[in-house]
């Protein structure tokens, strides 16, 4: 797995229009504070966070490892993205493409991925590979935007 501490890039975005509904993929989605993407399932829920993530190397590495092929999109996060651990966005300020967010906790894989792959080794699989966050500031990503720290800090840095 070839992570950086520098920059990564959003490699692909998917929305669905219906808890459980399959995964679409789109080229740019808006995003809106304490709202979410626009588009998906998941807008306007207070119970939802704003956003999700995940590393594309360890979808990857999931494939190769456990001989199981997930679909695009199949992982159910919103935005794959590659080059970075989301693991150092925990607690704190980042970019994606126009939107800036705040990293809450990780994103664990949960019954839901596994009733969609049809198996539980999702679960050990994907473990620590997602990330929740809140939307601070709206703007639109794009496929190909960068990811990467803010220099703005949080009280949680501090």
């Amino acid at each position: 797995m070839q992570m950086n501490d520098g920059q990564g890039r959003v490699e692909a975005i998917f929305l669905a229009d219906a808890h459980g509904g399959p995964p679409h993929e789109v080229s740019a989605a808006a995003a809106h504070p304490g709202r979410g993407l626009e588009g998906d399932r998941h807008l306007d829920d207070p119970k939802a966070c704003d956003i999700t993530l995940i590393e594309a190397e360890r979808v990857e590495e999931f494939r190769s490892d456990y001989k199981i092929e997930i679909g695009p999109g199949g992982h159910r996060r919103q935005v794959v993205v590659r080059g970075i651990d989301l693991g150092r966005f925990i607690g704190r300020r980042f970019r994606v493409g126009e939107i800036e967010c705040e990293g809450e906790e990780r994103c664990e894989p949960c019954n839901d991925l596994v009733n969609a792959t049809q198996t539980p080794e999702v679960l050990r699989g994907l473990l620590h590979s997602g990330l929740r966050a809140d939307v601070l500031k709206g703007g639109t990503i794009s496929i190909g935007d960068a990811v990467e720290l803010s220099a703005v800090t949080t009280s949680r840095e501090l």
